[in-house]
């Protein structure tokens, strides 16, 4: 098979690492390849979102699976106004990875697949309006991952701990959902032995306040853990705190029964003991 992605990020390049050797060809894009390194093996193009590029449309063109995760715009999916007509034809699967934030808020309440996306955010209208830019330009058949907040090696709370950034925002009732990009590049791949496409919630089995993760990594490393900061008296930035008007408990039983997903991270101390125990946070 050979594999061609739309934006090299975090999840995208630790899928490559991961899963890497099923595919014969694997290339994908990013904004600036001067200034950014790309894995072993992949063939990098530059893609801005500014217009089609030739040797990007003709990889995608040969392409057997097409993974997606450049975020959407103002004026929607960059990939799909550079490429729309290219991507509507031809028989490839293609993978869209979204975000559970497209749910909005149900005040720590549990949902599911079926739960109507309430968007109240422009960055989740977008989200809401990209996943079906390309359920339609794909005659249904693009499978859409919505991504619980990410962590894994370098990104995770043992590293902010170290860097004496990690914070303990509280906010009664708050609770986050997580997933490890392990944990991600095994849904990927379901997702691409599944037949016909669909929507599935990637996240664990643990949703959590953010305050419990920090007081656990402190644990593991032995360190008294940050202060408690009152949510409404800490100083954030405005994009950190819209992340706290909103608290959903999101459901994974979808991604488990239909696409077969046994999570190797079922919760936030299952990750963490693992990324410790690989030196994380040391």
């Amino acid at each position: 098979m050979r594999l061609f992605i739309l934006g090299l990020g975090y999840s995208a390049r630790h899928f490559v690492r991961q899963c890497g050797d099923r595919f014969s060809h694997i290339a994908g894009t990013v904004r600036d390849p001067g200034k950014r390194d790309a894995p072993a093996g992949i063939e990098v193009h530059a893609f801005s979102g500014a217009g089609p590029a030739r040797e990007v449309a003709g990889r995608i063109r040969d392409a057997d699976v097409l993974l997606i995760s450049i975020p959407p715009g103002s004026t929607g999916d960059p990939a799909i106004a550079a490429f729309g007509d290219l991507l509507a034809s031809g028989r490839r699967k293609v993978v869209y990875l979204s975000t559970i934030g497209v749910y909005g808020d149900h005040a720590g309440a549990w949902v599911d697949e079926s739960t109507p996306p309430q968007a109240t955010l422009d960055r989740t209208r977008m989200r809401v309006a990209a996943e079906r830019a390309w359920t339609d330009t794909t005659g249904g058949d693009a499978a859409i991952l919505r991504l619980a907040g990410i962590y894994g090696p370098g990104r995770n709370a043992l590293a902010t701990l170290r860097a004496g950034t990690a914070r303990r925002i509280i906010k009664p009732g708050q609770v986050f959902n997580r997933i490890h990009v392990d944990d991600i590049a095994s849904a990927i791949m379901a997702a691409l032995r599944h037949q016909g496409g669909g929507i599935w919630n990637v996240c664990d089995d643990e949703p959590t306040p953010p305050q419990d993760v920090i007081s656990y990594a402190a644990q593991l490393t032995n360190v008294a853990p940050p202060p408690e900061e009152p949510f409404e008296t800490a100083e954030m930035s405005a994009m950190a705190r819209s992340f706290y008007a909103s608290s959903a408990r999101v459901s994974n039983a979808k991604l488990k029964q239909e696409l077969g997903v046994t999570l190797a991270h079922p919760t936030y101390r299952h990750g963490l003991d693992a990324l410790w125990q690989a030196g994380e946070g040391r």
